[in-house]
């Protein structure tokens, strides 16, 4: 039985905001995880998450997670519906068209700390061993980079295109693309060209950045384009 209450549980996810939240990330780990961690219910946890909710300390979005930081004032009313109607062609023309630009601007505002943090992340995703962790650490890479963009619209619309890839079209596809070419094509491929991307913020030149990112976006492009048929 839960043992933990309510308050205890609001000063815990409170702790956890400030100390344990990996650098550059704005999305808490779903509901499940964190009322196993704080040995709460979910609707005890649920009322913790108001609290901090209504001092504008992080927000909730239904069916795509809680965030560090104001909710945003301009948020689409609609925007789920949008998510929804996206077949995986669209979401990668999206990712294309924006997330070259984003290496680029990482390249331009990274600092030590920050390509650190870009290397462990490309760490992270040569030590997967599951598709879940490959998935996990594809997605927790690219919000890193957008993170270091410094830009937090450019931050957003990633985190907008990263809900996108959570839905049902895209995953569909995800899953079918990484049956066909393996966890280790991630590992050592694709882990590989996250490297050369970080290798370019590294060195600051946003050119080599943006056209690492194609490529690599490129490349997932190509491995999904036989799972859906075109």
């Amino acid at each position: 039985m839960p043992r933990t209450s309510p308050a205890i549980v609001e000063a815990q996810l409170r702790r956890f905001l400030t100390e344990d939240m990996p650098p550059g990330e704005t999305r808490l780990p779903d509901e499940r995880s964190l009322a196993h961690k704080f040995d709460c219910s979910r609707e005890t946890l649920r009322k913790a998450l108001g609290v901090l909710e209504s001092e504008g300390l992080l927000w909730r979005h239904v069916g795509q997670g809680t965030f560090l930081g104001v909710r945003p004032r301009h948020l689409p009313i609609r925007e789920t519906v949008l998510v929804e109607g996206a077949t995986p062609r669209d979401v990668m023309a999206a990712r294309l068209l924006l997330e070259p630009q984003v290496a680029a601007e990482a390249a331009r505002h990274a600092g030590p700390e920050e390509v650190v943090l870009l290397r462990r992340r490309v760490a992270q995703g040569r030590r997967a061993r599951a598709l879940s962790e490959c998935e996990a650490a594809d997605d927790a890479f690219h919000r890193a980079i957008a993170a270091v963009s410094g830009n937090p619209v450019l931050a957003g619309f990633l985190s907008f295109l990263s809900g996108a890839r959570r839905r049902i079209a895209w995953q569909r596809e995800w899953d079918r693309t990484y049956r066909r070419i393996g966890v280790e094509e991630f590992r050592t491929l694709h882990s590989d060209q996250h490297d050369a991307i970080v290798q370019a913020v590294a060195e600051g030149t946003p050119e080599r950045a943006e056209a690492a990112m194609r490529r690599h976006l490129r490349t997932i492009e190509a491995a999904m384009t036989p799972a859906s048929g075109s």
